[in-house]
């Protein structure tokens, strides 16, 4: 387990978390009511910071926009690294934030922004309730627009530090934050029974008739009084169906961890709405004795969000719901003793945690106790540590199987696309394309096995069965990049060989695998280029579809012509860069002659 400080731990001190909370807090009491945000430069133990806090919304219309949790796919214009790479997957966010967040940058946010990144200093985005959400996209928004791997400058990069967030997105925000390198730089506070970080875990149908209720209730800024009679009853009841929810979400979440393949709980999951709302980041969890938890494992969150607020009795309940209230009102005076205390826990060998209660003086056992976890918490949480380690171990898995089978087969596969250049007198592809030779038919057993190993590590994306961080790991990308390059024209060459085209159609369309699409986006996210239609590596596949068409005396519409001047282009440009194509893969090649030689006068490039 990791010690120390918690502002040592996470890159910020306790004197600047105590001044930001405050800010936070201050937002939401603000007079103003059409603020979208506040600015402050604060001196902190003689470092400068510069802190924007954004105020909350309480009207229900800004918490949820629809039926049933309120979520919309986020816009990758302004957010295109919030998605899974491979599996070419959008976040989903809460779509009422989202729109708060478009009419920020309606204002000269933008600006005042720019010119405090650019001073140098430590940049902070806080927020306190839904104003959190509100400091969580604008710190996407800055990393993206700032921060990203092609910008040469690069400054301090900012915090963003939420109390009492609720959650904002899908388990999206999780995974791309974590391959990004970005998520230690979110970091949000919780006390134990605070309703609004679990309140969207409900639909809003469930709580809908008491909603606008208990917002007021959670409004600085109320003059509801706190003895109205009706009150416990509306919170007990919106606080009692929020938790039911979350027991529904956490259940299902945990099965998954625990590897269940059962088919009830997918049946299950079809007739229930299951709230796609998932954290991320570092959360700290406040347990109400001075002592914080800090977790960074995102599905141990998830457990711990339902966990530490569980009721031990349904006594309780009306006591327990006026703290979810309460507790949201008072994270100011909790984190000035929490943090004076300096009692910090850090759980992260999550699967060697502790299944009971051992009388143990220990941190991390005094922490479990404090939180109230049982034994069933505590085995969700061991599970979430196991299923992190076993992303691992399928990353070492597959790296084993391209240290023994795909390395030998690249070298294999190099050494004949040399020799049909030098002693053929042509290319590989249409060596491979012709399979006359023993040396073609050995070439197609290496490209088989090489297809095998990199299927199997698609599939495993696909069920985000290895770490995060996978699909952004610069090894990887050049991994997949050389073996795309290398052997995706021979898989082209042999879908043309065997007419495939003519009953399934053309290659790019109806039968590229997905081994070549995964690699070509990990590249293409890494230097932030647009997706390619065609590539350095699909290239045979659009000179035999534009040959097919050429010779069959086709019409050539502008669409043909464009795609022909820009295929040659593109041949150009690869090949002014010898890294990306050499010419002597296809200058020599038959399939590339014929068909520069059917090419209308018109249309031959001689530049390229």
């Amino acid at each position: 387990m990791a010690g120390g400080s918690l502002g040592d731990n996470i890159g910020l001190k306790e004197d600047a978390i105590k001044r930001v909370c405050g800010l936070a807090c201050k937002a939401n009491n603000h007079k103003s009511t059409d603020k979208l945000y506040f600015y402050d430069k604060v001196q902190i133990s003689s470092e400068t910071y510069h802190v924007f806090s954004f105020p909350g919304s309480w009207d229900p219309a800004e918490w949820f926009v629809n039926k049933p949790f309120g979520v919309s796919k986020i816009n990758s214009t302004q957010f295109p690294s919030l998605r899974s790479i491979g599996n070419d997957e959008l976040a989903w966010v809460n779509e009422g934030f989202a729109k708060r967040f478009d009419r920020l940058l309606e204002t000269n946010f933008e600006d005042v922004v720019k010119k405090a990144i650019l001073d140098g200093k430590q940049v902070v985005f806080t927020g306190h309730s839904s104003g959190a959400a509100m400091a969580t996209q604008t710190t996407f928004w800055v990393l993206e627009k700032y921060f990203n791997p092609t910008k040469i400058q690069k400054p301090k990069l900012p915090f963003c530090v939420t109390f009492g967030s609720p959650l904002i997105g899908n388990h999206i925000f999780s995974h791309a934050s974590k391959r990004e390198n970005w998520s230690r730089y979110f970091v949000h506070f919780v006390l134990r029974y605070d309703i609004v970080p679990r309140i969207l875990l409900a639909p809003l149908a469930s709580i809908e008739e008491n909603f606008g209720s208990v917002l007021q209730f959670l409004n600085p800024k109320s003059k509801t009084s706190t003895q109205d009679p009706t009150r416990a009853i509306l919170i007990s009841e919106v606080y009692k169906t929020v938790m039911r929810n979350a027991a529904s979400v956490t259940s299902h979440a945990a099965c998954i961890l625990m590897g269940s393949t059962n088919l009830l709980l997918e049946t299950v999951a079809n007739f229930v709405e299951l709230s796609p709302y998932r954290p991320f980041g570092t959360y700290v969890f406040c347990n109400g004795n001075g002592q914080l938890i800090v977790v960074e494992n995102s599905d141990a969150v998830l457990q711990l969000l339902f966990h530490t607020a569980l009721l031990s009795d349904l006594a309780e309940l009306e006591e327990v719901a006026d703290k979810s209230i309460s507790q949201h009102l008072n994270y100011v005076a909790e984190l000035q003793e929490s943090l004076g205390m300096q009692n910090v826990v850090y759980l992260e060998q999550l699967e060697q945690l502790p299944l009971s209660a051992d009388g143990s003086n220990s941190d991390v056992a005094t922490a479990l106790d404090g939180l109230g976890l049982n034994t069933r918490a505590r085995l969700c949480l061991r599970a979430a540590g196991e299923l992190e380690k076993q992303k691992r171990k399928n990353e070492d898995k597959i790296m084993k199987e391209i240290q023994d089978k795909a390395l030998t087969s690249m070298k294999e596969l190099q050494n004949y696309k040399t020799t049909c250049e030098m002693h053929k007198g042509k290319g590989y592809y249409d060596a491979f394309k012709v399979q006359k030779e023993s040396n073609d038919f050995q070439a197609n057993v290496k490209r088989l096995v090489l297809a095998g190993v990199w299927d199997e590590v698609i599939e495993m994306l696909k069920r985000y069965e290895l770490p995060d961080e996978f699909e952004g790991d610069k090894e990887w990308i050049k991994r997949g990049t050389e073996y795309r390059r290398l052997v995706e024209p021979l898989d082209i060459a042999n879908y043309y060989r065997h007419l495939k085209n003519e009953d399934t159609g053309p290659y790019m369309i109806r039968a590229r695998p997905k081994r070549y699409r995964y690699t070509q986006r990990w590249l293409e996210h890494a230097k932030r280029m647009p997706p390619a239609p065609i590539t350095e590596s699909t290239f045979w596949a659009e000179v035999e579809e534009l040959y097919s068409w050429i010779n069959s005396k086709k019409p050539l519409d502008d669409h043909v012509e464009q795609r022909v001047k820009q295929l040659q282009k593109d041949l150009k440009n690869w090949t002014d860069d010898e890294k990306v194509l050499a010419k002597d893969t296809f200058l020599k090649d038959p399939n590339f002659i014929r068909w520069k030689d059917i090419l209308p006068q018109e249309l031959k490039d001689t530049s390229s």
